[in-house]
């Protein structure tokens, strides 16, 4: 895969990260169903600093995890996308969004975060690793 490269609906902001995926999860905690106004939200891990902005800057609102910790949400202030979040508990990796990257042909969550908090009628895919909540940190 090349560099992963993205955007916000409005296409004001766009990004670009040449490092690797770390992983892909789906989460399906409220807040992500809130933020997403889905079911769960799918993420993409990425290592912290990577992700570079080459349009736009996104706005930021201060969430609160389970944890405690701030959950920072990033999301265009024009049309809303919500674009990356900054998770305080997870200092090393940024969560892209993974409907706003340009390819999401390689996209498939091989985890699924929250599901304690997951909606009924969600089917979770055969042999994706699934935690009541937060994986457990090595």
């Amino acid at each position: 895969m090349s560099a992963i490269s993205g955007s916000c609906l409005c296409g004001a902001i766009r990004y670009t990260c040449t490092a690797p995926a770390v992983m892909v999860a789906a989460c399906h905690c409220t807040h992500c169903q809130k933020q997403s106004g889905s079911a769960f939200s799918v993420n993409v891990a990425i290592p912290k600093g990577s992700l570079q902005f080459t349009a736009g800057e996104p706005r930021r609102y201060e969430d609160r995890g389970t944890s405690g910790l701030p959950v920072y949400r990033h999301f265009c202030g024009d049309c809303g996308s919500p674009l990356f979040s900054d998770v305080v508990a997870t200092p090393q990796l940024d969560w892209l969004k993974a409907g706003t990257l340009d390819d999401t042909s390689w996209v498939k969550p091989g985890a699924n975060l929250w599901c304690e908090s997951a909606q009924r009628w969600v089917v979770f895919a055969e042999g994706s690793a699934r935690f009541a909540q937060n994986p457990p940190v090595a």
